[in-house]
C-alpha cells in the first residue's frame, strides 16, 4: 500500500530509512522549465535528488482512444476527468471482497486521486499518438503461444507440471522477483507506489517500496558488466547531462515483469531523473527491446514528493503464498488426471 494507506492492505513493517535531508529551497520554478539554479544541491553541485518520491496517479498510461490527439487536458478537463475516475473507484470499494474473484477490491488498491503536473492526457509521450507501438509479429506470436498453453490458467498458478520456467504474465510479481510497477522501468499501479533515491558523488541507490527491489548505480564512469553476467533488473550505469541523471540499463536475465511480461533479454533502457521543483521530480524513460516492439517509445511521469519513509511490503504473508499457490496447482493436476483431462 502507499505510505498514506497505513493499515490497510497487506502487512507493514515499519523500517528505519535514512533519507539524506535536501539543502532548503529558494524560489522553485515551474514544471518543465530549464532553469534549475535555485533548486536543491548537494555539497558536491549536483542537483539533489535525495528523497522518497511517490509515482502515483491517475494519468492514464495510454491516451484513452476518445482523446485522440488531445496531448494535455485543460485545468477543468483535468479535474473532471479526476472526478469520473475516482467515482469509477467509489463504485468498485462498495463491492465486498467476496464479490470479486481472485483479486481485491478497491479498498486495497491505491491510484492517488490526481492526473500528473504536467495535464498530459497519457504517460506514453513518445509516439505523439499516445498509444504503445504495435508489438512485433515475433512478440505477437510468442503471447498466443503462451495465452494457449495457459488456458484456463489464473495469473499466478503455473501451468500443469510447470512452476520454474512458466512464470506467466503475474509470475516474477507472485514469486516476489521483481514488484508489478517497480521495473525498471517503474510504472504507476496496484499500491507501494513509492520509490526512494539515496545520493553519493559516486552512486545512487534505488529503493523501491514493492518488493524493497534496489538498484545500485554507479555514476563515477564504471563500464557495464560483461554481456555474460545477466541480471533479473538489468546492469544499470548513470551520468549526469546537465541537471538530468542518466541512467542506462542493459544486460536483463530474461523478461521482466513490465507490459505483462513481453519484453526479453535484449531490453534496453534510458532513464532521466530531473528535479523540476523542490516537490516533483521528473521521470522519464525510453524503452527499446527489437525482439517485443517494432520501434522504441517513451513515457514520463512526473514523480511527487512523499515526505513518509518507505514500509517494509510483506509480499507473501508468512511465506506461505508459494506453498499454498504450487499445492493448489498440484491439487487440480491431479483432480485432471484422475477425470482423463490428462494424461498419467
Amino acid at each position: 500500500m502507499n505510505t498514506q494507506y497505513i493499515g490497510r492492505g497487506l502487512v507493514l513493517v515499519v523500517v528505519l530509512a535514512a533519507v539524506p535531508s535536501p539543502t532548503a529551497a529558494q524560489t522553485q520554478p515551474a514544471i518543465n522549465t530549464t532553469e534549475t539554479t535555485s533548486l536543491p544541491r548537494t555539497p558536491s553541485g549536483d542537483p539533489d535528488l535525495n528523497g522518497v518520491w511517490d509515482f502515483r496517479t491517475l494519468t492514464p498510461f495510454e491516451r484513452p482512444k476518445n482523446l485522440a490527439e488531445k496531448a494535455f487536458f485543460t485545468d477543468d478537463e483535468a479535474t473532471e476527468f479526476e472526478a469520473g475516475r475516482l467515482s469509477e473507484f467509489a463504485v468498485r470499494d462498495d463491492k465486498k471482497p467476496e464479490d470479486i474473484v481472485g483479486n481485491y477490491n478497491q479498498f486495497w488498491f491505491d491510484p492517488g486521486s490526481r492526473v500528473g503536473d504536467t495535464n498530459r492526457t497519457s504517460l506514453v509521450i513518445d509516439p505523439p499518438s499516445g498509444r504503445v507501438p504495435p508489438m512485433t509479429g515475433e512478440a505477437q506470436e510468442k503471447r498466443a503461444a503462451q495465452r494457449e498453453l495457459r488456458k484456463g490458467v489464473g495469473p499466478h498458478m503455473p501451468t500443469f507440471g510447470g512452476f520454474v520456467e512458466d512464470l506467466g504474465s503475474g509470475g516474477a510479481a507472485v514469486r516476489c522477483i521483481l514488484g508489478f510497477n517497480s521495473g525498471p522501468p517503474m510504472t504507476p499501479g496496484g499500491y507501494n507506489q513509492n520509490v526512494q533515491l539515496v545520493q553519493t558523488p559516486s552512486t545512487v541507490a534505488l529503493v523501491n517500496e514493492m518488493v524493497h527491489s534496489s538498484r545500485i548505480i554507479p555514476i563515477n564512469g564504471r563500464d557495464h558488466l560483461s554481456d555474460d553476467i545477466r541480471q533479473w533488473m538489468g546492469d544499470s550505469r548513470g551520468h549526469w547531462e546537465g541537471d538530468t541523471l542518466v541512467v542506462e540499463t542493459k544486460h536483463f536475465l530474461r523478461e521482466t515483469s513490465f507490459r505483462g511480461g513481453v519484453t526479453s533479454s535484449d531490453l534496453r533502457l534510458i532513464e532521466r531523473f530531473t528535479r523540476t521543483s523542490g516537490d516533483t521530480l521528473m521521470y522519464e524513460v525510453t524503452i527499446e527491446d527489437p525482439n517485443a516492439w517494432v520501434h522504441p517509445w517513451s513515457y514520463a511521469i512526473p514523480m511527487r514528493r512523499n515526505n513518509h519513509p518507505l514500509f517494509e511490503y510483506a509480499c507473501h504473508e508468512g511465506n506461505y503464498g508459494l506453498y499454498n499457490i504450487l499445492a493448489g496447482a498440484r491439487m487440480k493436476e491431479k483432480a485432471a488426471k484422475a477425470t482423463g483431462e490428462l494424461p498419467q
